[in-house]
């Protein structure tokens, strides 16, 4: 499932786009958010069943060295280790995996292309040379386990930092790019669970919970909807600095960490600030982690000696400061 610190990022994100582009439908850009959350798990279900559409080329490929007038004795007779992979084979059988692609309209369709090219890249790789030349163990757990690393091998391998698949995936939908890391991440992990016993794989669903997706949905609207006055607090902690030349970036991750610090009362402060100091260090400039922790540092005090931060809960009403002091 989609983690929390993507929904902050992709919120972030989503308030980025909103300000730069003047867009006035919050409601526009709430659907904008959410299809950018959805094409992540979308583009999820498409890498784990991805092994599955090179699989289909090989055997493209075997059945046309087959049907040759003058076959050779290794036409007649391949090496049929890849596509008779067992975790291939658990992958193009799942009725869970099947049933989410279609839900979300998931598909390779169209880019035969892209998957012959990915392929070849595999075919030509020592890991997969050694697989293919390897005795297969006669322990069933062993077997299971090579099949597994040769698909989990092909994902590392040749999905990120892959600038023709990146293009590709970038025609095929604005937001992928930025989430090929996530999304493989997550493919791999639900791939690596199976094992020998697996009868179909356990896809995780988008949200961890209805609560992660009312989550994204209010964190976004009620940053929009506060954001004059939350921008006030902002500018009151930097009285030293001129507001318009501060990076963007740093305001509007404040913005989302001020909203999310007062609007959601059983998030601990503490979180709140460490996950959005992660983001700053990602998504911003080089000095905007230090900038950031110590500007929400001091945001925190003040707001909850003014009574805007309420914190409900077993363990919830420390306000702990993020542990990175010593750059504040």
């Amino acid at each position: 499932m989609l983690s929390r610190r993507l929904l902050r990022i992709k919120t972030v994100k989503a308030l980025y786009s909103y300000f730069q582009s003047g867009e006035e439908s919050i409601a526009r850009s709430e659907k904008e958010l959410a299809e950018s959350i959805r094409k992540c798990y979308e583009l999820y279900l498409m890498l784990i069943a991805l092994a599955g559409e090179v699989a289909e080329v090989a055997r493209e490929r075997i059945a046309i060295a087959q049907a040759k007038m003058i076959p050779t004795e290794e036409d007649l007779d391949p090496n049929r280790r890849f596509v008779d992979n067992w975790v291939i084979a658990r992958i193009e059988e799942s009725t869970t995996l099947a049933d989410a692609m279609t839900r979300y309209k998931a598909s390779w369709r169209g880019q035969q292309a892209l998957v012959k090219r990915l392929y070849q890249d595999m075919v030509e790789a020592p890991y997969y040379r050694q697989y293919m030349q390897a005795e297969v163990p006669t322990d069933p757990k062993e077997a299971f386990a090579a099949d597994k690393r040769l698909v989990l091998d092909f994902l590392a391998n040749h999905i990120e930092d892959n600038d023709y698949l990146e293009e590709a995936l970038e025609e095929m939908s604005m937001y992928w790019v930025d989430d090929i890391a996530y999304s493989l991440g997550l493919a791999m992990r639900t791939i690596g669970f199976l094992n020998e016993n697996s009868t179909d794989l356990d896809v995780m669903p988008m949200y961890k919970s209805e609560d992660d997706k009312t989550y994204v949905e209010t964190l976004f609207r009620k940053a929009l909807l506060n954001h004059e006055e939350y921008f006030g607090y902002i500018d009151k902690f930097t009285e030293n600095w001129d507001f318009e030349r501060i990076a963007f970036m740093d305001k509007l991750i404040m913005l989302a960490a001020i909203t999310e610090l007062i609007q959601f009362q059983t998030i601990p402060v503490k979180v709140t600030l460490d996950e959005f100091i992660e983001i700053s260090k990602y998504y911003s400039t080089p000095g905007s982690s230090v900038f950031v922790n110590g500007i929400l540092d001091k945001l925190v005090v003040w707001l909850t000696q003014e009574g805007k931060i309420v914190k409900r809960g077993r363990g919830l009403i420390d306000t702990t400061l993020s542990k990175d002091k010593s750059h504040a």
